[in-house]
């Protein structure tokens, strides 16, 4: 028995490598926020084209995680993920030597196109690994994700300070993120030194690939329903990240203070992306009360910040950061919920990150232009309390019984695992279970 369940379970060092690479997903994203203006004196960068710092690479992980299924399967998860990283680390190295605004956008969508082509590969990994354990697993996951976006906030400004001084070393605090993306791309590859001779590419299969392929997931209203809602929350968190360092410094706080809020709100995502899928799964497949919870949660936080009631920064970065840290998890697993098979599965999570980053993406021009034309964020906060508000009666159409009506015919009906997902995937679970 124990035998039978090693094969299909992943152990505690491969654990450990997912949750090093899901760290580098979102540490180059934050860390150019609490820099911004350093980064603005030196390159002349204007204010709307601040935001494609956040919108560039959001753009290119949708792009690139629609597209990532398709690279996994010619590939393997190991190499696309290998890949991704690789990318990552380009990008974030250049940023050393970026003497200007084009340099600086070229390398923030190379890094996002590195994002996703690792996010649209990592679900079907884990839920290939962890089949018993997949609430546990994503939320641990997400909380990766999320931290790195947290060390990025944090971390980037220090750096920046301590070898810049006064004038803040931005090219130091920005590409100190290539070395963490070459470590965990070193883990990475480093599994193959566990089992000699693993695949890097995929054998010959008789199941025809576009069996999974994200374009069929266009004909679906509950694949169209799970990108929008993902990417209206994640336009909450990517109009955090570009404006709510920038909304603190025009208070008078430092690049280190502003940063130091965004990373506490990642603190509490962290917390809420660990948290919410395993109490969830305690209660039974149905998630839609936790998704309202966090919902809610986000609701109180943007109020909060449109009538600048009397609640310190602190508070509302907590309970921010546990609302969209929580949703997170929760749509990734809402998204594997739907199939029982870790290949559609993974197929429908890329679909619904695909399109859901881009349209994320839009969030921060939309709330930067309502800055613009307002000369404050108070309207900005408004509009995404509005979404919110517009994302509560979406969320409960997500009843776990009705799953199989809404996805009936998405792929084919005969379960895909033993031929593309065993190409994929069971390279890496291949190392898994030997760690």
């Amino acid at each position: 028995m124990t035998t039978v369940r090693s094969r299909h379970q992943g152990g505690a060092a491969f654990a450990f490598v997912i949750v090093l690479v899901a760290l580098n997903l979102r540490a180059f994203l934050t860390s150019s926020s609490p820099l911004l203006e350093p980064i603005r004196l030196a390159t002349g960068i204007g204010f709307h084209a601040v935001a494609l710092l956040t919108v560039l690479p959001m753009f290119a992980m949708g792009a690139m995680s629609l597209f990532g299924a398709a690279v996994g399967q010619r590939i393997g998860a190991r190499g696309g993920i290998a890949l991704g990283l690789g990318a990552i680390a380009f990008a974030c190295a250049s940023r050393y030597v970026a003497g200007g605004a084009a340099a600086l956008l070229w390398s923030a969508a190379l890094a996002g196109a590195g994002v996703g082509l690792v996010q649209a590969l990592m679900p079907g990994v884990v839920k290939q690994a962890y089949p018993a354990r997949i609430g546990v697993m994503t939320g641990l996951y997400s909380a990766a994700i999320m931290g790195g976006g947290g060390l990025g906030a944090m971390a980037s400004p220090w750096v920046a300070h301590v070898l810049g001084g006064a004038q803040a070393d931005w090219h130091a605090g920005l590409a100190m993120w290539a070395v963490l993306a070459t470590v965990a791309l070193l883990s990475w590859l480093g599994m193959r030194r566990v089992v000699p001779g693993m695949a890097t590419t995929t054998s010959t299969t008789a199941t025809p690939r576009q069996n999974l392929s994200w374009q069929r997931c266009f004909r679906s209203p509950r694949a169209w329903l799970l990108a929008l809602c993902f990417g209206l929350i994640n336009g909450g968190y990517t109009s955090l990240v570009a404006w709510l360092p920038h909304f603190y410094a025009q208070r008078g706080w430092t690049a280190q203070e502003g940063g130091s809020v965004l990373a506490l709100m990642t603190a509490a995502q962290v917390v809420a992306a660990l948290a919410m899928p395993a109490l969830a799964r305690s209660r039974g497949r149905d998630l839609r009360p936790w998704l309202v919870l966090t919902l809610v949660a986000q609701l109180a936080g943007f109020v909060v910040l449109m009538l600048d009631l009397p609640v310190p920064a602190a508070g509302v970065a907590v309970t921010l950061g546990f609302g969209l840290g929580g949703a997170f998890a929760l749509c990734m697993v809402l998204a594997l919920d739907h199939l029982p098979d870790p290949a559609q599965a993974g197929a429908l999570a890329g679909f619904m990150q695909g399109v859901g980053f881009m349209i994320a993406a839009l969030a921060p021009f939309v709330t930067g232009w309502v800055r613009e034309q307002t000369g404050g964020f108070t309207h900005a906060w408004a509009y995404l309390a509005a979404v919110v508000v517009v994302l509560l009666p979406l969320m409960l159409r997500f009843d776990p019984r009705r799953y199989a009506a809404a996805t009936a015919g998405l792929f084919d009906s005969q379960p895909a695992s033993s031929a593309v997902a065993a190409t994929a995937v069971r390279p890496v679970l291949d190392n898994a279970r030997k760690v």
